[in-house]
């Protein structure tokens, strides 16, 4: 049967595009009205999303806390955490579920047919038949709950939304991305904060929570989209008759209310928390921001991309440019959001004064006054055009699935037109459009009409207030004081009764019979042989050239490497600051800006990198390689390379007004990445106590490396000279044709291309001898065993880590069951964290870590207990299959030809043979739980170590600081 056969659908629409190699089909379902949209093609990754229109009618979080709750079991699955048992036994490439400010969506991939069909039945049922009407323990366990341990203990909020939001509106940027929505829609349902404001969160209900499933997860709202190699009307015909014929059309109004323009730009200012001790009076957030059309005009979706590139994303683009020269800002952002009904652009000027929002507001209207005027610079447009043309021709997603974020960016007119999911995705003729319009006045008079022009937009100034975070701890915990003197002895009593009978349910295993419910796959549907390696070693005159032959789609990707083997241990922190040089500073014959544009021109970009490779034969040696990576046509394989011997030779280092722009800017970018990603920077902190790897990665981009981005900012009118000196030091040391290896992953035509330039790219190297200088084998020195790190965030990031003496495949099933089991159930569900994570690796260093977690000591606790739980663990043979199969989805993830690419580079630098790799995968595929026991001396060698790190709330870590050696302030100290 095909598509157009089926009884239960109306084909709407059916046409070729090309663009994505696919058949688009548009159906409605007949009985309820659900909107189906497919995408028939022959890529094996298939994907399947159901989504809901959710607009939310207050900041309670209800449309986030439902998303999570409704994985946690439901009638044909009734076990505790159906996610959590897909996550440890299926073969997925993605599973996840998210909310937007007006949408939930819960997408599926896998590359396995009968995988797919059983992530697709979970999900479904999921969706439509949650156990949260049965069990109201869900909703308080996943939303919020009154925690009481005792009477006589003080009472808390506690659930998993309400601490995953504390920690995500702990970032300004997240904080001031929410009050931009709730000051330019102040009519619409994005005036709330859907993911839930933890001062709004405790005041929803199990009633009103179960309302708002009842009246938006029906068929009637839904959305449905199945993607890749499939018999979609099979499929179609099975989710029918499973769960749509069951339903009748519901007549209901989840549409989005369209804000009505402004008359004049509105102002205003909010309070956000900095450190106590803070003394800079330059940390406010100055953005404008306006309402740019709708998401269905499609000519300005693609358009206002390429102008918000052009004027502010691109190095030296003019917006951006005039701010950094006024004084306005360390550093400058800016986004345009066209994932909602009414798209908005905004510009923001991050570390500046509060008093210099009027002078702000007169630098962007000047500025682009300047632009309507004289006219766009026609370079960097072009450049924008080709650098989203070539993103779109080349749609490499890295590790996700590429149906997965085609069937995402269908929502920004599928939801908004239920005619029209296909509308963004077919965009080839629009870049040409744009081209041909560049010399006509087209982006001159966008700004014109949508910024400059434009009445509604807003100012909004986030005004830094030291101590704020601490005042607020202290405001929620006289109120809940408040509350709990309000509550009669046997109130309390049973709020306490409550608390210990909701760790029970957390505690209580689901059935035996109710996890056999879930099905899987089985040992032998599994491949045994691991992917061998592409790459293909080369000599080209004394260079290393390392080829990985795979179909790019005539695009070349090219690496040049550097070893840096020479750099002494006090310029090490350096290479972290060289990254963010290279390629964005003035050259002999190009500025900054230019250089930018003319790459962005011709290809599909040149970046910089630091990566550090170990060594499988030798776990101690490690390799320091400097990278710049580019990807072109081909065709423009010369331009590239004459690209990159303009920035590695002829790079001007000392204009140090815009060596200064860059440390500022680099400090504000790790100021986002530590208060988002503090798990990550703490699991690497811990380990540099004892891993002279770890303590590398520390130096070039973690918190040592900030210390050093913070000094040179604060100082840097006394410190400019060394910095450049510096710079020019470890370039003369690692820039240089003996530490050189290239690595070309296109097919044979790319090689013979980058031979080719190899002979000129070698000549413009550094071969002058290196100056004297003493080098240090010793490294510098070490963190304090255990470091508390205070930051401005209502959330912890708290670590372990240590150094695991052999390794074997079975730690990464260890990393599974941990990750997913264990420290899920004490981390997550019981304590309250968002996020727990555990990684064990080849070399040894490992880890383990919480992500936005309300606890601290506790979470050490369970940290410490984790022997105990390895030495007993046990689990059926069905059990252990299912940890096997979800670590081999981690193993397995399907692979662009970068990506494979670059597997094959790092084999040949790491020494990894297919012999490894497949030893490895028969250990994960032999595994037993005997196995698995005896990886708890590993764990305890791991805790030996004692190396522990959190970075989180200053009151918090002050209030257990009995577990550091010491503590510091991260932020101004």
């Amino acid at each position: 049967m095909t598509v157009e056969q089926l009884a239960a659908y109306e084909l709407i629409e059916k046409q070729q595009i090309p663009e994505m190699n696919s058949v688009g089909y548009l159906l409605r379902h007949k009985k309820t009205g659900a909107r189906v949209a497919l995408l028939s093609n022959d890529d094996e990754n298939k994907v399947f999303n159901i989504g809901f229109r959710t607009p939310p009618s207050d900041s309670t979080g209800v449309p986030h806390i439902m998303e999570h709750s409704v994985l946690c079991g439901s009638t044909d699955f009734p076990v505790k955490d159906p996610f959590v048992e897909l996550v440890k036994g299926s073969l997925n490439t993605f599973l996840n579920a998210m909310t937007y400010p007006d949408k939930t969506v819960y997408p599926v991939a896998s590359c396995n047919e009968r995988d797919f069909q059983n992530l697709m039945h979970v999900y479904l049922d999921a969706v439509f038949h949650p156990n949260i009407y049965k069990e109201e323990k869900i909703f308080r366990q996943e939303g919020w709950h009154y925690e009481l341990e005792n009477t006589d203990s003080p009472l808390i909020y506690n659930g998993v939304v309400y601490n995953e939001m504390k920690g995500a509106l702990s970032s300004p940027e997240d904080m001031l991305d929410s009050e931009i929505m709730r000051v330019l829609y102040p009519d619409t349902p994005y005036f709330h904060e859907s993911g839930g404001d933890p001062k709004v969160i405790p005041e929803l209900t199990y009633e009103a929570f179960l309302d708002f499933h009842r009246k938006y997860y029906h068929p009637s709202n839904c959305y449905i989209y199945l993607y890749g190699d499939m018999d979609m009307a099979e499929k179609l015909a099975w989710i029918d008759e499973k769960y749509l014929s069951h339903y009748e059309y519901l007549e209901m109004d989840s549409s989005i209310a369209m804000q009505k323009p402004f008359a004049e730009p509105v102002e205003k200012t909010v309070e956000y928390p900095v450190s106590e001790e803070e003394t800079d009076d330059a940390q406010a957030y100055l953005s404008y921001s306006t309402v740019v059309g709708t998401s269905l005009d499609a000519d300005l979706y693609l358009a206002f991309q390429v102008l918000e590139y052009a004027l502010l994303s691109a190095p030296g683009a003019p917006l951006k440019k005039a701010l950094l020269d006024a004084g306005i800002g360390k550093d400058i952002l800016s986004s345009y959001e066209n994932g909602i009904a009414q798209p908005y652009f905004s510009v923001i000027a991050k570390h500046a004064r509060e008093d210099q929002k009027d002078e702000f507001m007169k630098v962007v209207r000047e500025t682009l006054e300047g632009i309507v005027k004289n006219g766009f610079d026609r370079k960097a447009l072009l450049a924008g055009i080709n650098y989203y043309e070539f993103r779109y021709r080349e749609a490499d997603f890295g590790n996700f699935p590429r149906g997965l974020m085609y069937g995402l960016q269908m929502f920004d007119s599928w939801l908004y037109d239920e005619n029209q999911p296909f509308l963004h995705l077919i965009a080839l003729d629009r870049f040409a459009k744009m081209r041909e319009k560049l010399d006509e006045g087209y982006f001159e008079a966008l700004i014109r009409t949508w910024i400059l022009d434009n009445p509604h937009g807003a100012l909004l100034v986030l005004k830094p207030v030291p101590g704020l975070e601490a005042k607020q701890q202290e405001a929620l915990a006289e109120k809940l004081k408040a509350y709990k003197d309000s509550l009669s002895e046997e109130e309390l009593i049973a709020l306490a009764a409550q608390t210990k009978e909701l760790k029970e349910y957390q505690d209580e295993p689901s059935p035996q019979a109710d996890l056999e419910k879930i099905p899987m796959l089985a040992r032998e549907d599994i491949k045994r042989e691991a992917a061998p390696f592409i790459n293909e070693e080369l000599n080209v005159e004394g260079t290393t050239v390392l080829h990985q032959n795979l179909f790019t789609s005539g695009i070349n990707y090219i690496r040049l490497l550097f070893d840096a083997k020479e750099v002494p241990a006090d310029l090490i922190p350096y290479l972290g600051l060289l990254k963010h040089v290279l390629g964005y500073m003035d050259t002999d014959n190009y500025n900054y800006g230019e250089l930018f544009n003319e790459i962005n021109c011709h290809t599909g970009g040149i970046t910089s990198t630091v990566n550090l490779y170990g060594n499988m034969r030798e776990p101690e040696k490690y390799r320091i390689m400097v990278e710049l990576r580019c990807k072109a046509l081909v065709s423009d394989t010369d331009f590239g390379f004459a690209m990159m011997r303009e920035i590695l030779s002829r790079t001007r280092l000392t204009d140090t007004k815009r060596l200064y722009e860059i440390v500022a800017q680099v400090k504000s970018r790790l100021q986002m990445y530590l208060t988002g990603s503090g798990h990550s920077a703490a699991a690497v902190r811990a380990m540099a106590e004892f891993s002279d790897s770890s303590w590398v990665t520390d130096q070039i981009s973690g918190i040592a490396f900030y210390g050093l981005i913070e000094q040179l900012e604060k100082h840097f009118e006394e410190k400019k000279d060394q910095i450049v000196e510096n710079l020019k030091l470890v370039m003369q040391y690692v820039l240089r044709p003996e530490n050189l290896i290239v690595s070309c992953t296109s097919e044979t035509d790319g090689l013979e291309a980058v031979k080719k330039e190899l002979p000129a790219l070698k000549a413009c190297l550094n071969t002058l001898p290196v100056p004297e200088r003493t080098r240090t084998e010793e490294l510098l020195k070490r963190p304090a065993k255990r470091e508390g790190i205070k930051t401005p965030s209502a959330v912890q990031y708290v670590a372990r880590a240590g150094h695991i003496k052999k390794y074997y495949g079975t730690y990464r099933i260890l990393k599974v069951i941990l990750s997913y089991d264990y420290l899920w159930i004490q981390v997550r569900v019981k304590g309250g964290a968002y996020g727990c994570m555990s990684g064990f690796g080849t070399y040894g260093d490992s880890y383990l870590v919480s992500y936005r977690d309300p606890n601290l000591g506790q979470t050490n606790e369970v940290f410490e207990q984790t022997p105990e739980y390895v030495e007993q663990f046990d689990a059926s043979e069905r059990d252990m299959t299912k940890y096997i199969i979800g670590t081999i989805s981690d193993m397995d993830t399907p692979r662009t030809p970068a990506m494979e690419g670059s597997r094959g580079l790092a084999s040949w630098l790491t020494q990894t043979t297919l012999e490894n790799i497949q030893k490895y995968r028969d250990e994960v595929l032999d595994a037993q739980p005997e196995d698995i026991r005896a990886l708890s001396g590993g764990i305890r060698e791991l805790l030996e170590e004692g190396a522990f790190c959190a970075i989180g709330n200053e009151s918090k870590i002050e209030k257990e600081k009995e577990l550091f050696d010491t503590t510091f302030r991260l932020f101004g100290a």
